[in-house]
């Protein structure tokens, strides 16, 4: 039997679907024409708009947008930010029953500045939330067909991996900048891993290679740090492969990792190997690099198809 391809997501991707649990924001971008440089400095801003926004939350719209199922996990407060983000995902087709607002908590909210050139400066505040897991629908775990998330929750995320891998559902892990300890915990539950440069270095502070054999001796079978243009290197039984990043223009960056994530976590939940699996969320990241906004410029799945068949052929 042939190595599925992106191709075959056009009759899988509706059948597929993925919980995403982590962390969600409330994002107050501004568009201005070069980013702050200094102190104590004033800048005009050319545009502002407020979306939802969050690792995993956002990679839940991705999946959405693709054509996958796509549910949300996570917490926020019960005002105004939450209730925002919750009618949002809503709309964006994401299944946000897992979404809690939680009656005292204080949502999460981010300040987000893009230049011209889509590069972009961010100031987050956390948010303040009971840690506590055990009201996760644990028991909708054995129908997914793969599970994604980031490591802003650690103790939600463990429950959440714990469950997946009781139930033989691949877990995939947004390797973002966290503390050392969330790793050392997730990593083993993890078949997955795809670090951002910062968090694999953060993480263990080696070069690509030995960074990427630290973290696959945890036992995960794909280890893997996207690198911006430099497309993504993974460790893949034993040995490195390469993706290449699809050369585009960039307008907005702020979401493309999100967008990445999202897009690996539905091919694999689709069936697909992660050589196709990396290919198609590369082509997914690069297109929304393409287009203004966060959310907004998340690729549909002809889209992406479309563009990563043009850059193929």
């Amino acid at each position: 039997m042939s190595e599925l391809t992106s191709a075959d997501l056009t009759a899988r991707a509706a059948q597929t679907r993925v919980i995403c649990l982590g962390h969600c924001a409330l994002d107050q971008t501004w568009q201005v024409d070069s980013l702050l440089t200094r102190g104590n400095q004033k800048i005009p801003a050319r545009g502002y708009h407020v979306v939802g926004g969050g690792m995993a939350a956002t990679a839940a719209v991705a999946v959405a947008r693709l054509g996958g199922q796509a549910a949300f996990w996570g917490r926020a407060g019960r005002d105004l930010a939450g209730e925002a983000m919750k009618r949002e995902l809503v709309a964006e087709g994401v299944d946000a029953s897992g979404l809690a607002l939680i009656d005292g908590a204080q949502s999460s909210l981010s300040a987000i500045i893009i230049d011209g050139q889509g590069e972009r400066q961010l100031v987050n505040f956390r948010g303040d939330l009971p840690d506590e897991a055990d009201w996760l629908p644990l028991n909708q775990v054995s129908e997914a067909s793969a599970v994604l998330v980031d490591p802003r929750w650690p103790t939600g995320a463990l429950a959440l991996f714990r469950a997946a891998r009781a139930a033989g559902v691949p877990t995939v892990l947004d390797g973002d900048v966290t503390e050392t300890d969330a790793f050392q915990h997730l990593l083993p539950l993890t078949n997955h891993a795809i670090f951002s440069e910062n968090g694999l270095a953060q993480f263990n502070g080696l070069g690509i290679e030995d960074g990427l054999a630290h973290a696959a001796a945890f036992g995960c079978r794909i280890v893997a740090v996207t690198r911006g243009e430099e497309g993504v290197t993974w460790l893949e039984d034993g040995r490195l492969y390469h993706q290449p990043a699809f050369p585009v223009v960039a307008v907005n960056t702020n979401g493309a990792g999100d967008t990445f994530h999202g897009a690996y976590a539905l091919a694999i939940g689709a069936g697909l190997g992660p050589r196709a699996a990396f290919a198609f969320a590369a082509a997914a990241a690069a297109l929304k690099c393409t287009r203004p906004g966060t959310r907004a410029g998340i690729p549909s799945l002809s889209e992406c198809l479309a563009f990563e068949a043009a850059q193929s052929g």
